[in-house]
């Protein structure tokens, strides 16, 4: 099932996308589906966020090759850190370049979207929280990462947060290609069976320190391959069986 969340004529809803059509859900994902009887094509309506999560959860050198381009290695326990909320933005939204950072950085990910309240989660019985995956940018102002000692301000800014274009519910994503490409040209080609700490560890080892509610975000970390951005530059995020999350790079106002 793919889940996407949509803005039509002022409204927002969630919808399941089926071939080129949305069925508009009553409410929202996290429960029992039900359908309004409202039909949308998918091209007719704006596709947002396909979640608002009260937080999300990074993982940080969780690939051996990118942990050696950044100078180090995975750590024998996830790193996690957290982007606020009010990162998140949608696909065809703009990434806005902050004029207090001379270099701002792609970061491809996968994201896990959470389906229902929990914590302390055995790694036994993680993935039955998990509603589905999008994909996701970890947008990051490298210079200040590495300025100010720790990342809040580096992955915190308003729009740092791509995340599109929609949830897919029935993936295994244990091996899928995931690519990063800067106006055409592909920056970054991985896959998600290289990633260190898991999807079910990873669940298993932030729950055991926060609780994670429904349609909160954890990424899983990115690839090698990471690299900065312009204003101007159209940034594209393409998983395997998921989809293509694309974003152009502006000034922030």
């Amino acid at each position: 099932m793919r889940i996407a969340r949509y803005s039509h004529d002022g409204e927002v809803a969630f919808g399941i996308v089926e071939g080129d059509e949305l069925a508009e859900l009553a409410g929202h994902p996290f429960g029992p589906v039900s359908f309004t009887g409202v039909r949308h094509r998918v091209d007719a309506v704006r596709l947002l966020a396909p979640v608002l999560p009260s937080k999300v959860v990074a993982v940080g050198r969780n690939y051996a090759e990118h942990a050696s381009e950044m100078g180090g290695e995975v750590p024998a326990e996830p790193l996690i850190f957290l982007k606020p909320s009010t990162a998140v933005t949608g696909p065809g939204d703009v990434i806005a370049y902050p004029s207090s950072s001379s270099r701002v950085d792609y970061e491809g990910e996968l994201a896990v979207v959470i389906g229902r309240l929990c914590r302390d989660v055995p790694e036994s019985k993680a993935l039955e929280t998990v509603l589905g995956y999008t994909c996701a940018n970890d947008v990051t102002a490298r210079d200040q990462q590495k300025s100010d000692g720790q990342w809040s301000r580096a992955k915190g800014y308003d729009s740092f947060c791509p995340l599109g274009p929609w949830i897919e519910t029935d993936l295994d994503v244990s091996d899928l290609r995931l690519t990063t490409s800067v106006n055409g040209a592909v920056r970054q080609d991985g896959r998600t069976a290289q990633i260190v700490h898991k999807v079910p560890a990873l669940i298993a080892y932030v729950t055991a320190c926060m609780t994670l509610l429904p349609g909160d975000v954890i990424l899983t970390g990115t690839p090698a391959g990471v690299g900065p951005v312009e204003v101007g530059d159209e940034v594209v995020v393409e998983i395997e069986a998921i989809g293509r999350l694309a974003n152009r790079v502006v000034p922030r106002g």
